[in-house]
């Protein structure tokens, strides 16, 4: 029988998934749960040791002679303390010992509960791994937790090895048992460059037989030529499409551009579970487009490979599986050298989703700031560099089509919008021979706007500003309520670039419609002026949300059930707000996805 305690359920189950067999166990209150379900486990072999620092050397002795690793499990405060000595000797010894410690609800530290002292990250540098689990009171804990544990047992053999920490919290005290049988738990693997070559081959025929693969590049800021080569083989290899916005920074075969079909308030529920794939493939960083939460929303329903070249766990989408702790060329490469002749992409996969894809409809837009990025980022030539600020700027650039061979950057590794001018102009000085282009909103560009006062910059720049005198994105998320937020939430100004733009020697135009914008885009756009320039466009923040909303609008496909869940939400979400909808729902174990 096993503990109630669904913390320790997924620990006990990851051990078994991972082969670990030997507990040495202290006696105490708060692992009680772990201690008694584990005992009762015929695959677990079991030691008491009373004394916890006679325990932790036990163990450390233990797995030296066997060669694997070995768990040490207390209950709370002084008791942990004692676990001090021999984990720091584990530690200079690189031996895997598994250190849980029983804990309180962090919410009870210093107010006087007993048996409690803080217990999260003590071990300090004398771990590869510490992680303190939630106390899991919804599916969002209990998969963080999944992911914690995993992080933490797949740290004893990575690039060396060494002890790790599991700090496990209870709101309670329990001695109850009910489970006669674990949960499944999702147990993610790692495989290296160097691991054996049949775990390998494993995932090449899992491969040859999966009718849906779905490669997700997120950002990259330079893919060499070599490996684009090699996804376009993979592609002609596998069934597999590949989704790929502008900051991924690839041109191959079998791709296609997510940022609209698969946009929330394009794609329905029902259509993206009939083109949902089998499996994931994912490498690089941000994931910018819907597809994300489209992924997210379906969490579970297929397996995630992660390309990651340090190892670290990355679990996106709550659906990881498996870690390939490579570089992205040298995976492509392995699985096309080793296919089997026979194995072809029969395209069906790739033909679904365009499709799909190419449903989405051309729109005359209205004065907007969707027009004047359209008409900006359609002229670029090829070989130019292209920085987007967020998040305006790459959302409405991934519209449209842009011209090959155009390298493009956006900071959304952390999503700020402190330095978009910035790295933009670091950007355009290291080759002043190439046209160099940015899309800047206005909070983000008065943000940054002392980087103008550089004299490193060339007549290479070219800064299209997009004044709708404040925050966007605010209108855009439905942040917007009132004429308050209006002021602060939206930052509503009336400033102007110009004065400063011309101080910081800059040729100078703006706009205010598409007339006075269409005579002088071509200027903008011009290769010989003799300075940097800057196009101020003006528009209204309310006008431009609501074209993007349009455009969704009157190009997306629909169908009767989804337009009428889709109406019912937006109802109800606008009648009683968004924050009430979501808790009621969340009462009642309703989903709202």
């Amino acid at each position: 029988m096993y503990t109630e305690i669904k913390s320790y359920q997924i620990i006990i189950q990851l051990l078994k998934e991972h082969g670990i067999r030997h507990c040495v166990l202290s006696a105490g209150s708060r692992n009680v749960p772990f201690v008694h379900s584990v005992e009762e486990d015929p695959f677990f072999t079991c030691y008491s040791i009373t004394d916890e620092r006679s325990a932790g050397y036990f163990a450390l002795g233990l797995s030296q002679r066997l060669n694997e690793p070995v768990v040490i499990s207390c209950t709370s405060s002084t008791a942990t303390c004692n676990y001090w000595p021999p984990v720091a000797e584990a530690f200079y010894q690189k031996v895997p010992l598994i250190v849980l410690t029983g804990d309180r609800d962090y919410e009870m530290l210093g107010q006087w509960e007993d048996q409690m002292i803080d217990q999260v990250n003590m071990f300090d540098r004398h771990v590869r791994k510490s992680v303190n689990l939630p106390v899991i009171r919804d599916d969002d804990d209990y998969l963080y937790c999944c992911r914690l544990v995993n992080e933490a047992l797949l740290e004893l053999d990575h690039n060396g090895t060494g002890p790790v920490h599991i700090n496990v919290p209870m709101k309670y005290y329990s001695t109850s048992f009910p489970l006669r049988r674990l949960p499944e738990v999702p147990a993610i693997e790692r495989l290296d460059w160097d691991s054996s070559r049949d775990d390998w081959m494993k995932k090449v025929r899992k491969l040859e037989k999966a009718k849906r693969i779905l490669v997700v590049c997120g950002q990259e800021n330079c893919v060499s030529p070599e490996q684009q080569d090699q996804m376009s083989e993979f592609f002609h290899a596998f069934n597999s499409a590949l989704a790929v916005d502008y900051m991924s920074n690839v041109e191959c075969e079998g791709m296609f551009n997510p940022s609209v079909c698969m946009d929330t308030r394009f794609i329905s529920d029902k259509k993206f579970n009939e083109l949902l794939p089998d499996i994931v493939i994912s490498y690089g960083g941000m994931i910018f487009s819907g597809l994300k939460t489209m992924l997210l929303r379906n969490h579970g329903k297929f397996e995630h490979w992660l390309i990651q070249p340090d190892g670290m766990v990355c679990d996106p989408f709550k659906s990881l599986t498996t870690i390939f702790a490579c570089k992205p060329d040298y995976f492509f490469d392995f699985f096309v050298e080793n296919t089997s002749e026979e194995t072809v992409n029969d395209r069906k996969y790739y033909q679904e989703i365009m499709s799909y894809a190419q449903t989405v409809k051309d729109y005359d837009f209205p004065w907007s700031n969707v027009y004047a990025i359209k008409n900006m980022v359609t002229r670029i030539p090829s070989g130019s560099l292209l920085h987007l600020s967020i998040n305006s700027s790459i959302r409405i650039t991934n519209f449209f089509t842009l011209n090959p061979d155009i390298s493009v950057y956006a900071n959304i590794g952390t999503h700020g919008i402190d330095g978009c001018l910035p790295s933009f102009l670091g950007q355009s000085v290291a080759n002043v021979d190439t046209p160099s282009y940015l899309i800047i909103g206005d909070l983000s560009f008065f943000y940054g706007m002392n980087a103008l006062r550089s004299r490193h910059i060339g007549n290479n720049v070219r800064i299209l500003l997009l004044n709708n005198r404040g925050g966007e994105e605010f209108y855009y998320n439905g942040m917007w309520r009132n004429a308050a937020s209006d002021l602060h939430t939206t930052a509503r100004h009336s400033t102007k670039a110009e004065g400063w733009a011309k101080e910081c020697g800059f040729t100078y135009l703006s706009a205010c419609d598409k007339k006075s914008y269409d005579e002088a885009i071509g200027q903008f756009m011009g290769s010989d002026s003799k300075n940097p320039m800057l196009f101020e466009v003006f528009t209204e923040m309310s006008t431009d949300a609501q074209a993007i909303y349009d455009f969704y609008d009157a190009s997306r496909p629909r169908d009767l059930v989804s337009e009428a869940k889709r109406k019912g939400k937006e109802l109800v979400k606008n009648t009683v707000g968004k924050e009430k909808v979501l808790k009621v729902a969340q009462t009642l174990g309703i989903s709202l996805k």
